[in-house]
């Protein structure tokens, strides 16, 4: 019988990309196959280094391989998107013209149209990228430690084996190389005050619910996070997770929904209320994109009251072991399957709803796994480091040139639920939520330079770590920073700079940053704002 994705990932059984696993010297190795660490690979790797890829989970592209297709480029000025991150949707963009398929969209017209794609055409140009810069792939390897001498890592060690390097890169979601080498960071929210951010701290978006989320004993009802948000100073709260699920209608290559076992009706009174209530039915609810391949792409609706998000539910995954994250991601998985099966079969959902979605299966061509589901989970915040910069509101929205360029940002911060909680008047809201604003005229957010500091440990602390994804950045920060595509960038320019440092040997704090900008440019980075980005906020 075939193991369960679950059990591959907890036993430590999953897949090994290539047989060698003795320790074995690397000029970069890359923590974490995310697209920003598959980037930074390639980056590295085209830059002459010797590389190595690691990753914990049997999948290459993170949440663009695990049914994130459309990467949120849309929302972003894709003129100042260049590098790695366009020629990956050129190569995605060949694929299907070479096999006759039609794209709504050219990637040589930079609008706002999305940039959709299905998930295993991502993860084969992943592979791709990464085969011809020379990478070797270690999949199936769960971060144990890293060794350091001095404010140097010499070696990180896995579960299945040892990876001495010259250059780290950490690009997990999570930032769990950082944390193993003692780089400072934080999870959780800043208050107002700490950055002087408005954006900051408890946001109350979303417009209160007047009905009681209690039962008759006066308990909360299950989707209720805690009894009060407690003090607006900052806590270690997250925005919420959830997936990317990628379903079709397609006979043949649908795999039809089941109840779940444990499903128990009483588990969405609250939603049921909502819908009783005579509000927009569509408050409960998924959002749908389509894609290509006659399949949809299923998520979280930030705009929703009670949608695919198990809110409150992520905030111990950042610090979390290995077998606790099992745990938190089978609670996710368990609720998002019973809360689909709810909105299609509830009599309280209105029939044209339930009808939609109890049609929906999930694609069988996709996520290798034995029930069709993507094996990663839609982490939009964990450890944020505190390093030589921290990016926060101002960075995003006023102060937004910087000496140190290595990218362009400008998706529009945005921050999903991070609790749902009583009012005072016996109704209840959601907290947290931060809609984003785009910059007038457009469909963006206000672009702004990505500084190289901000990707850096403090010296001290580590002099050979450059940390892309998990960066020195505010929560409201994050929440711009926190998509692929800026990921993406900030990827291959780390693998730039790692291939850079190893080449000098010198810390990566000690980079002339002229010309890692030279060597940025060479690649087609974009590093500079637009006159109207600048007259924007003058």
């Amino acid at each position: 019988m075939m193991r369960s994705f679950l059990l591959q990932w907890v036993c430590g059984l999953a897949l090994i990309a290539n047989g060698g696993l003795a320790a074995e010297n690397f000029d970069v190795v890359v923590y974490g196959a995310t697209p920003a660490g598959v980037c930074a690979a390639t980056a590295a790797g085209r830059a002459g280094a010797k590389v190595a890829l690691v990753e914990p989970l049997p999948v290459v592209g993170g949440m663009m391989s695990s049914g994130l297709s459309f990467s949120d480029s849309n929302q972003c000025d894709r003129r100042t998107l260049g590098g790695l991150f366009e020629e990956f949707h050129l190569r995605v963009e060949a694929d299907y013209r070479k096999r006759g398929v039609t794209l709504p969209y050219e990637v040589a017209v930079k609008d706002n149209r999305p940039w959709t794609y299905e998930p295993h055409v991502a993860e084969q140009v992943f592979h791709d990228l990464l085969r011809e810069a020379g990478v070797q792939i270690f999949t199936g390897q769960q971060l144990v430690s890293a060794v350091k001498e001095g404010p140097r890592i010499r070696e990180i060690k896995t579960d299945h084996g040892e990876f001495a390097g010259r250059e780290f890169v950490d690009a997990s979601y999570e930032g769990d190389l950082l944390a193993a080498a003692k780089v400072s960071f934080v999870v959780g929210r800043e208050s107002k005050q700490q950055y002087g951010e408005t954006l900051a701290g408890q946001q109350y978006k979303k417009p209160r619910m007047a009905f009681s989320p209690r039962d008759a004993a006066g308990k909360l009802l299950p989707l209720m996070t805690a009894e009060s948000a407690g003090p607006d100073e900052g806590d270690a709260h997250i925005m919420t997770y959830s997936w990317r699920i990628t379903m079709t209608k397609v006979p043949g290559n649908s795999v039809p929904q089941v109840q779940p076992p444990n499903y128990d009706p009483a588990r969405f009174e609250l939603a049921r209320r909502l819908l009783q209530s005579g509000k927009d039915p569509r408050m409960v609810a998924v959002d749908i994109y389509p894609i290509p391949g006659d399949k949809v792409d299923v998520n979280n609706g930030i705009g929703r009251q009670i949608s695919m998000g198990l809110i409150g539910a992520a905030d111990a995954w950042p610090n979390a072991s290995p077998a606790e994250r099992a745990k938190i991601w089978q609670r996710h998985k368990d609720y998002a399957l019973e809360f689909l099966w709810f909105l299609g079969h509830d009599p309280a959902v209105p029939e044209a709803i339930r009808a939609d979605i109890s049609s929906y299966g999930f694609a069988r061509d996709e996520n290798a796994t034995p029930d069709h589901w993507p094996p990663v989970i839609y982490i939009r915040e964990a450890r944020r480091m505190l390093g030589e910069f921290v990016m926060t509101q101002a960075d995003i929205r006023k102060e937004i040139t910087k000496p140190d360029s290595i990218g362009i940002g400008s998706f529009p911060v945005d921050s999903h639920d991070c609790q749902r909680v009583p009012t005072e008047d016996g109704g209840w809201v959601n907290e947290g939520t931060i809609f984003p604003v785009h910059m007038a005229g457009t469909k963006y957010g206000q672009p702004y330079q990505l500084p190289y500091r901000a990707i850096l440990p403090k010296r001290a602390e580590c002099d050979n770590l450059l940390v892309p994804v998990c960066l020195s950045a505010s929560h409201v920060a994050l929440g711009s920073v926190r998509v692929e595509p800026t990921w993406m960038v900030l990827g291959q320019s780390a693998g730039v700079a790692a291939a850079f440092a190893a080449k000098k040997d010198v810390p990566v704090q000690d980079l002339p940053v002229p010309e890692l900008e030279e060597r940025l440019r060479v690649v087609h980075q974009v590093l500079d704002l637009r006159p109207e980005h600048l007259a924007a906020v003058q």
